[in-house]
């Protein structure tokens, strides 16, 4: 029995090696395949799943570019941006986290903390009751906001908190410290971010920068890491708008036009006032200016800017243009004997004046200075159709301001070839023709400039987040008139204040030179003909030297047309202007050309 026992072990014997060595084998092969893998993951890394998986666990937060401000000439604030960080934790996260770590910087090392202590840093910084916020903290929405328009100072503390599943969102806040002043130029911005209207609009890509981002490592827990990427890259700031403007005088002129506007019950009004020296529009009001801070309280037909939207026929003010173009053409001289009959009719047609007058010898000064239709036309008779048209072209009529906002009117100049037996006499006292209120101010412009007509300009530069100053870049003067006819009209538009029926222009101390105009208004509401007036006044101070051009249009005053005057009005935009700017009165005599020849 001994011997067979032995026998028996002995057989055993070789199983166990057997089984001993193909366990090895079997443990040599698990430690090739998976130190290969490691090999090919963390050295090789050929499918790229290290960085994949990086890329899954960043987060990233947008952080915000703070909008460009908007200013006036001296400086002014008339819009600007403030960022703010709203607070925003996910419940399920936070809830299910009783401690996390975070990087101390000061003891350069991780620490432990608990979410009590977390919740009572968080409550400190945000200057709320603990209980408050742990209740806020606590639950299971994926997304709720714990506080509302936090300053960039604390939204940083926060986020060195680390706190598990608090994110700071940031957000921003536009204001508009003025007000309805140049409410309608500024414009204001649709959701708080885009803009709607005015320069907020036409302006946006300059204004709103490009947002920066912060990405952070947000472990399978949903922790953050706390040793994990944590890169930012800055947002850039838009840029600033410096405008021509001064937000003083456009006050002024606001409340100017507004008073002119509700004592004769008109639709609307206008007054523009411009630099004739380097075409800068110093102010631009209009009626019922839209409060850009809430819009929503206006109409949408008060939230444009009408001194370029809204063309109109203009009336006699065109009939400056007649008499430059007739005075550069050598047809007209300012002391021309002209005898004008009660009517006059040409080619069929017959034109009359506002006033009723037997066969008067008159000058063109005279014509001009009480505002002749049937002078005008006699006077402009004498330029070809051709030539009417191209010079209305030339000053500017047709042609959009081009200052930057949003639905700029060319105004309607038809070409000659197509106007009527009629209309192409009525041009040349402003009717059949259409401009709006800037581009009559451009034409007096270039008369007040020597002839020389400048771009109007309304943004002046832009300004670069580190303040440097980018100055807007301007169409080329033209030379529309010689300096002499621009002289020769001027001492005309003078004359119609000092001797023609202009006199409630006069400032006391300054030279002005000024015309009118009168001109039906189409019915806007479906209905066919006329429906009431445009009233306007445009001139020039001090005549010796203008500095100045000021513009007032009222759309449908209720009254009679012959009792309704802008004068006064003008005389005191025109008289705050030249106060503000300090200008020195005039040293001169007046011009007088005679009204009639005797």
């Amino acid at each position: 029995m001994a011997k067979n026992t032995g026998r028996a072990r002995k057989a055993k014997a070789p199983s166990a090696t057997l089984r001993l060595r193909l366990g090895l084998g079997v443990m040599l092969t698990l430690l090739l395949v998976v130190g290969g893998k490691l090999f090919l993951v963390q050295g090789l890394d050929v499918g790229g799943m290290a960085e994949a998986a990086l890329q899954n666990r960043l987060t990233p937060i947008e952080l915000p570019a703070e909008r460009g401000s908007i200013l006036d000439a001296n400086g002014a604030v008339l819009a600007s941006s403030v960022i703010r960080y709203n607070v925003v934790v996910d419940q399920r996260v936070n809830t299910k986290t009783e401690s996390f770590r975070r990087f101390d910087e000061s003891k350069d090392e991780l620490v432990k903390v608990s979410r009590d202590q977390g919740i009572s840093e968080l409550a400190s910084l945000l200057g709320m009751d603990m209980a408050a916020v742990k209740e806020a903290l606590t639950g299971d929405k994926p997304y709720y906001i714990v506080a509302k328009d936090l300053k960039p100072d604390v939204e940083d503390r926060i986020s060195k908190l680390q706190i598990p599943g608090i994110v700071t969102v940031g957000t921003t806040k536009r204001v508009y410290p003025n007000g309805s002043v140049a409410g309608g130029i500024v414009g204001f911005l649709k959701d708080g971010t885009t803009g709607q209207a005015g320069l907020e609009q036409t302006q946006d890509e300059i204004l709103r920068g490009t947002p920066g981002k912060r990405l952070f490592e947000i472990g399978a827990d949903g922790l953050r890491i706390p040793v994990g990427v944590d890169q930012l890259t800055p947002a850039v700031n838009g840029k600033d708008l410096k405008l021509t403007l001064n937000s003083d005088l456009q006050y002024f002129a606001q409340q100017a036009i507004q008073s002119q506007k509700d004592k004769l019950s008109a639709e609307w009004g206008i007054i523009v006032v411009s630099d004739v020296k380097t075409g800068d529009i110093i102010a631009m009001a209009d009626t019922n200016s839209p409060d850009p801070n809430d819009p929503g309280k206006s109409d949408a037909k008060d939230r444009g800017v009408r001194a370029v939207t809204a063309a109109y026929e203009p009336g006699s003010v065109e009939k400056m243009i007649t008499a430059a173009a007739a005075i550069e053409e050598g047809t007209a001289h300012p002391l021309d004997h002209i005898t004008v009959p009660p009517t006059y009719t040409v080619d069929g047609q017959t034109f009359t004046d506002a006033f009723v007058h037997g066969t008067e010898e008159r000058t063109l000064a005279g014509i001009i200075g009480y505002s002749m239709n049937t002078g005008t036309v006699m006077v402009g008779e004498r330029l070809s159709k051709e030539k009417r048209h191209d010079w209305l072209q030339k000053f500017g009529i047709g042609e959009a301001p081009d200052i930057g906002l949003p639905a700029e009117s060319p105004g309607i100049l038809t070409p000659a070839d197509q106007w009527d037996g009629r209309q192409q006499y009525t041009v040349l006292f402003g009717q059949g023709v259409a401009q709006s209120t800037l581009q009559t101010v451009r034409a007096y412009q270039s008369i007040a400039n020597g002839g020389v007509m400048l771009q109007p300009r309304l943004i002046d530069s832009y300004i670069n987040p580190d303040g440097t100053e980018e100055k807007v870049p301007v169409q080329a003067p033209r030379q529309i008139v010689t300096k002499d006819t621009a002289q020769q009209v001027r001492d005309i538009l003078e004359s119609a204040v000092t001797e023609g029926e202009i006199k409630d222009a006069a400032i006391d101390g300054y030279r002005v030179g000024a015309k009118t105009g009168t001109s039906e208004s189409p019915c806007d509401d479906g209905k066919s003909g006329f429906c009431g007036y445009t009233a306007s006044m445009v001139g020039m101070a001090p005549m010796d030297d203008p500095r100045f051009i000021v513009e007032v249009v009222l759309q449908r005053p209720k009254g009679s047309i012959y009792g309704i005057t802008n004068g006064p009005v003008f005389r005191s935009v025109m008289s705050q202007t030249l106060r503000t700017f300090n200008v020195q009165p005039s040293t001169g005599e007046p011009v007088r050309l005679p009204q009639y020849v005797k």
